[in-house]
């Protein structure tokens, strides 16, 4: 055959496989409603109707039937898909603009979502957007955490001062081991990927860029913060878009999984049993235990070129010991990075009381945080 031909031949059919190959496309900048609506009865049935029959009986799950039995509109003492349709979803108080259940990339495990929330009063073209991060040790809680009391209230003043608010779902771990604690970093660093993406449209400057969390959270607000923008990408339509961290804070959120020292003090077993298989997920080999707890720590990215991280932290939770704080202080010092510790007594896990009143208080913890925000713009 003339070589002209066999060249033309050969390019027609490596044309028609690349047809055949699919691309994923960015997704568009809009609410799904009933879309997530029908993802939040479901992760409510798995979570609640024990016996897999489809309904929600009161012995099944009696502090979420407290909660929702006023959904039981036919008073059968059952609560079932059509009635929970009717569940009442937790968002940011705020009297300005917001874009609600947005999906933000589709995985192989499930489709992730993130809420946006504009300013009070918006007037400006490049606004800075806080990241929020709920906690649930990486494996429980929601998005909807972020108009949860003290979170709702540090949101709303930043909001009044004009930053951006996006509060983001991320996938959660779960004992089949389809998604490891580097999922949950990844989701949270894609969201911000898909803000920039879309950044004429909202308004906003992706060179500002804060982060903010609680405990499993508070983990992936430092890891955001601290590691580099283009590492541990994700969907690879939404790695194209760049963004840039300028400060954060994190709540009684770990810094080292690599020192079990920092956990616990002489319970190795709770560390290993409870952190472990997050980090390591389901296929990880013995060899790669000691990379993967590095990669996940966010001491190792800490530079004397870091943004600015504030760590408040309980000086009795038992769950992240205080000595997490000290020792990232411990390292900052050392390079000269710029981490600022507050240490709060008598405060456990999710600032309770312990043996006596909680000090500072927790409006001053809120105040604090929403201030290093604003000194940081």
């Amino acid at each position: 055959m003339d070589m002209k031909i066999l060249n033309k031949v050969l390019l027609v059919a490596i044309a028609s496989v690349a047809c055949c190959v699919p691309v994923r496309a960015l997704e568009p900048l809009e609410e799904s409603n009933q879309e997530y609506l029908a993802v939040a009865v479901n992760r409510f049935l798995e979570k609640s109707d024990k016996n897999g029959d489809g309904i929600v009986e009161q012995d099944e799950d009696e502090t979420q039937w407290k909660r929702n039995r006023k959904l039981d509109k036919n008073g059968d003492g059952v609560l079932d898909r059509k009635e929970l349709e009717g569940l009442s979803l937790q968002y940011v108080t705020s009297p300005g603009k917001q874009l609600r259940n947005v999906c933000f990339k589709r995985t192989e495990t499930e489709d992730v979502y993130l809420d946006f929330y504009f300013p009070d009063v918006d007037d400006s073209k490049k606004k800075p957007v806080v990241l929020y991060t709920h906690g649930g040790g990486w494996a429980a809680g929601s998005r909807h955490g972020a108009g949860n009391a003290s979170f709702d209230v540090v949101h709303g003043a930043l909001l009044k001062q004009g930053f951006c608010v996006v509060s983001v779902g991320y996938r959660l771990w779960s004992k089949e081991g389809m998604t490891a604690m580097r999922d949950c970093v990844i989701d949270s660093k894609d969201a911000l990927r898909f803000v920039s993406a879309y950044r004429k449209e909202l308004g906003i400057d992706p060179n500002r860029i804060y982060t903010f969390g609680d405990s499993a959270g508070g983990h992936l607000a430092q890891m955001v913060l601290l590691s580099p923008p283009d590492s541990l990408q994700g969907d690879p339509e939404l790695a194209k878009y760049s963004y840039k961290t300028v400060a954060g804070v994190s709540w009684y959120g770990p810094c080292d999984f690599e020192d079990e020292q920092l956990f616990n003090h002489d319970d190795r077993e709770n560390f290993r049993d409870r952190f472990g298989p997050r980090i390591l997920g389901k296929d990880a080999k013995p060899e790669d235990k000691l990379r993967l707890y590095r990669e996940m720590s966010p001491i190792n990215y800490l530079t004397k070129d870091s943004p600015p991280l504030l760590m408040i932290q309980g000086d009795k939770d038992t769950t992240i010991p205080v000595k997490q704080a000290y020792h990232m202080e411990k390292k900052a010092d050392a390079i000269g990075a710029p981490v600022e510790i507050m240490i709060v007594k008598n405060a456990g896990h999710n600032w309770r009381k312990v043996d006596a009143d909680i000090d500072p208080s927790r409006n001053i913890i809120i105040d604090r945080t929403v201030e290093f925000f604003i000194n940081h713009q």
